[in-house]
């Protein structure tokens, strides 16, 4: 005779179905069923058709040029692309700049708040207001104050006798990177001030004190402990930080839409002026999938990074 318990081992398909569909059995899975139906919706199947669209000369204008498949030609086209190529480097540039002022001055802002006694609540606080602002109103702000006749800067530096004429700092080639920076700094750098001073708040007092009885100075005590221990929390708000600034593109906008001759325009406002301007959706899909693997290799990098400074202060990879 067969072993009892034996017959479930060799339950047919239907056998198997119809215990799976017990009461309560599928109950986790149906529940869950919406939710992967939304992200399918939401978020699998336009990925798949933008990536396939990138493999097509897919024109907006012309939908029946989203069945031609062209292979890698739109990605081979980018490499001769002047102006992407430019704007890939000018993204490189703008996010390796922007984010090391952040952090500079994220740092030097959550050590002079931990070392407030009162009133550090209000100033937490206070230090989150500028993060809460949506992009486009920043950019509207900013594209007052660097405004070349009524913006604030220009009026400033006139009153205080600095300047006779007004500095077109939109206008400039050279400026215009500048402002938009300032602007971009000014809205995120509280992103790392606040997570640092969690790290601060977070850091053990016995090593600094035991630190401070060797004769160890604040610098040392700085560079040999607290930087050491705040390494992580830097490379996380690295982490967070870049993926957003390599997509930048509200700020951009709303400043100086790219000018003057292209010298803000960043990867993803050329995307946008080829995708919808120009309609060649398929090799503006192209550019955003260039613009998805410059953000993955500098999270990779940052993990690796974050990864390091974990076992350098000895925790877990």
């Amino acid at each position: 005779m067969p072993a009892r318990g034996s017959g479930d081992r060799t339950l047919p398909s239907e056998g198997r179905l119809a215990t799976f569909f017990r009461p309560g059995r599928a109950t986790p899975y149906l529940l869950v069923l919406p939710s992967v139906l939304i992200v399918a919706l939401v978020v699998a199947i336009p990925l798949v058709v933008s990536l396939w669209s990138s493999f097509t000369p897919y024109v907006l204008m012309r939908p029946a040029t989203l069945f031609t498949y062209v292979g890698s030609r739109n990605y081979q086209r980018l490499l001769g692309n002047t102006d992407f190529l430019w704007a890939f480097g000018r993204t490189v540039v703008f996010l390796t700049v922007v984010l090391n002022l952040e952090m500079v001055l994220g740092l030097g802002l959550a050590l002079l708040v931990n070392q407030v006694t009162m009133g550090q609540r209000l100033l937490r606080t206070i230090m989150m207001f500028p993060m809460m602002f949506s992009p486009i109103l920043v950019g509207f702000q900013f594209k007052y104050v660097f405004n070349d006749n009524v913006g604030l800067v220009n009026n400033a530096l006139s009153s205080l006798g600095l300047i006779r004429q007004p500095i077109p700092w939109l206008v400039d080639a050279v400026l215009a990177p500048i402002s938009i920076g300032l602007a971009e700094i000014w809205m995120s750098t509280s992103v790392f001030a606040i997570l640092l001073l969690a790290g601060l708040l977070a850091l053990p007092k016995d090593p600094i004190e035991a630190a401070k009885v060797d004769g160890c100075n604040p610098w040392q005590v700085f560079r040999h402990i607290t930087l050491p221990f705040l390494m992580p929390f830097i490379y996380i708000a690295m982490t967070i930080r870049s993926l957003d600034i390599a997509r930048a593109y509200d700020m951009v906008k709303i400043m100086t839409d790219g000018g003057p001759a292209g010298r803000t325009e960043l990867l993803w406002t050329l995307v946008a002026r080829v995708g919808y301007q120009n309609a060649q959706m398929g090799l503006a899909n192209a550019m955003g999938y260039v613009s998805i693997l410059l953000s993955i290799l500098f999270t990779f990098y940052f993990f690796r990074k974050l990864s390091a400074a974990r076992l350098y202060m000895g925790g877990a990879a």
